[in-house]
């Protein structure tokens, strides 16, 4: 819940307001003369046709006025220096206090282009020291740089200091923000899946997805009561602390645990876990577990962790960069469809509201079909389904009467489809790839996928901010072109659906991939180390219970 509310806090204290060049009209006090006065400073949409910079009719007539009410080959067109914004829906904001508009406005992009960088970073750092000290640790840490970075971006903008130190100290906030968030939402999302058993994945992977919209809800709420920027975000900051007792609550993972060894540490909470759900914890199928993984460990003593046991698989391989290229154009399309949900209608409020509201529909139908139609059907079908409705927006603004109710009407429904689609493709990927991935690299391939998307979310974030300078409809066509490609693709992977969650790169050999030409080989395993041994081996740990992997056992007991 924490990081969304974190992550668009930036929606509402960087929004643009409307807005236009001052003129002398806005210094006088007789509205009736206004309209007439600033009508002789307004470039007309021929003479912003006339203008060699790649810019849209309405930028221009809102970044350039007319000099002397004339206009004589592009001399009597200056850029504003100045502006007078909209105030019915904002008291203040970032953009409007810095100016952070037309020629100004890669200032903005810039911040968040490095708040995405913060994502990768978070991403790849906490992903890596998750799977080596643990989960629990590193979400207690993340947790306090979110909170330190929170007063951070509260408080550095300040009028005695000057633009360059207020913004550089903003935007490192931002960067700090951004990292602590990935290390809540990766680590939690990784233990969330790793605590039950395979029918409980589905659950606690999509109620995760509830509270990140119910977090938007909660920002909505402070965002309309609280209409300047400054308290906004101190008052976001406050909201922070309580999570800081978050780590006195977690548990750490009992799969990680003993993944590396810690088996009696292990026990101890699949244990509390049992009493707690009035389950008898099994003793002898987990001391079975043990020896089973204590024999693995003795077979290959050299086994890497982390991402650098990628390597030792080309079936890993390409899964970890087909996972990355599905994350990269999802994070393209969800960030860049939820942040032109402000204009979906004038309201900005209602809109984000409205945004929201569809992204919990989206993981409603996510969670009842997830189980039925299988991860990778269900994902296919959102984002195809995403390409088609974005290319719908061509005929709808080229054969439609322009700003006619009809076409506001339907353009309004493509919107609320795209964010629905948008939002059900991106809770998929987080599940898709959490199964797909093993329990000795699932952190660090995570974070390595998130590391990726970020990358998705900056051009996400561009595309808003520069194609639609070009029109104001091409960036939807962009999603929907990167949509249809990433489906082709995402073919490949195989189905995780009410499987065991894979505990080795081993394990993943022997699932395969999709395509006929990348089948599993059954009767060898060959290590990186040059040694082979027969899949009877490998597979020790999944002779027990039919053919559950060990470690489901007193897992799904337990819970």
């Amino acid at each position: 819940m924490l990081p969304p509310i974190m992550v668009y806090t930036w929606t509402f204290a960087a929004a643009t307001p409307s807005f236009h060049c001052r003129t002398p009209a806005d210094d006088i006090s007789d509205v009736t003369l206004i309209d007439d006065i600033r009508h002789h400073y307004i470039p007309s949409e021929s003479q912003c046709r006339q203008y060699k910079k790649a810019i849209s009719i309405s930028e221009c007539q809102k970044c350039f006025q007319l000099t002397n009410g004339s206009f004589e080959n592009n001399g009597g067109m200056k850029p504003c220096t100045s502006f007078v914004f909209d105030r019915t829906y904002y008291e203040s904001t970032l953009v409007e206090e810095w100016f952070m508009v037309c020629s100004r406005v890669s200032l903005k992009s810039f911040a968040q282009i490095i708040f995405f960088f913060g994502y990768m970073v978070g991403s790849i750092v906490f992903g890596i020291l998750s799977d080596k000290f643990g989960r629990r640790p590193v979400m207690g840490a993340s947790f306090i740089v979110i909170t330190l970075a929170a007063f951070m971006c509260a408080l550095a903008p300040h009028p005695k200091l000057t633009f360059e130190i207020s913004y550089a100290l903003f935007i490192f906030g931002r960067f700090l923000l951004a990292c602590g968030t990935r290390g809540v939402a990766l680590t939690g999302f990784v233990i969330g899946a790793e605590i039950v058993g395979p029918k409980q994945r589905l659950f606690t992977g999509i109620v995760i997805e509830y509270f990140f919209a119910g977090g938007e809800l909660i920002l909505l709420g402070f965002a309309y009561l609280i209409r300047t920027w400054r308290s906004l975000n101190m008052a976001l900051a406050i909201i922070s602390i309580p999570f800081l007792l978050f780590y006195f609550i977690l548990p750490e993972s009992p799969r990680w645990l003993i993944s590396n060894g810690h088996y009696e540490h292990a026990e101890r909470i699949l244990r509390r876990i049992g009493k707690r759900n009035k389950k008898d914890f099994d003793s002898v199928a987990y001391q079975k577990l043990i020896q089973t993984e204590q024999e693995l460990k003795a077979l290959s003593p050299h086994t890497k962790h982390g991402l650098r046991s990628l390597f030792r698989s080309k079936i890993m391989i390409i899964i970890a960069i087909n996972m990355s290229f599905q994350w990269f154009v999802q994070n393209l399309v969800f960030y860049g469809v939820s942040q032109n949900t402000g204009a979906w209608m004038s309201n900005p409020y209602i809109a984000f509201g409205a945004g929201a509201l569809v992204e919990i529909v989206a993981y409603c139908v996510v969670h009842l079909v997830l189980d039925r139609w299988g991860r990778k059907l269900t994902f296919c079908a959102f984002v195809f389904t995403f390409g088609i409705v974005a290319y719908l927006v061509v005929p709808v603004q080229m054969l439609m009467k322009k700003n006619s109710l009809a076409q506001e009407n339907l353009m309004f429904i493509i919107n609320v489809v795209l964010k629905f689609l948008a939002a059900g493709s991106y809770a998929i990927i987080y599940i898709y790839a959490n199964e797909l991935f093993p329990t000795q690299c699932r952190n660090s391939c995570m974070g390595l996928c998130s590391m990726i998307a970020r990358f998705g979310a900056i051009i996400g974030t561009l595309s808003n901010d520069l194609l639609a300078r070009i029109w104001i409809h091409f960036p939807v066509v962009f999603f929907g072109t990167t949509s249809l490609l990433a489906v082709a693709f995402a073919t490949l992977c195989p189905e995780t659906a009410n499987k065991p969650l894979p505990q080795t790169i081993e394990d993943i050999d022997r699932i395969g991939l999709s395509w006929p030409c990348w089948k599993p080989k059954s009767s060898k395993h060959v290590e990186a180390n040059g040694s082979s041994y027969n899949d009877e081996h490998i597979s020790l740990k999944h002779a027990e219970n039919n053919g559950s992997s060990g470690i489901e056992d007193p897992v799904s007991q337990s819970s």
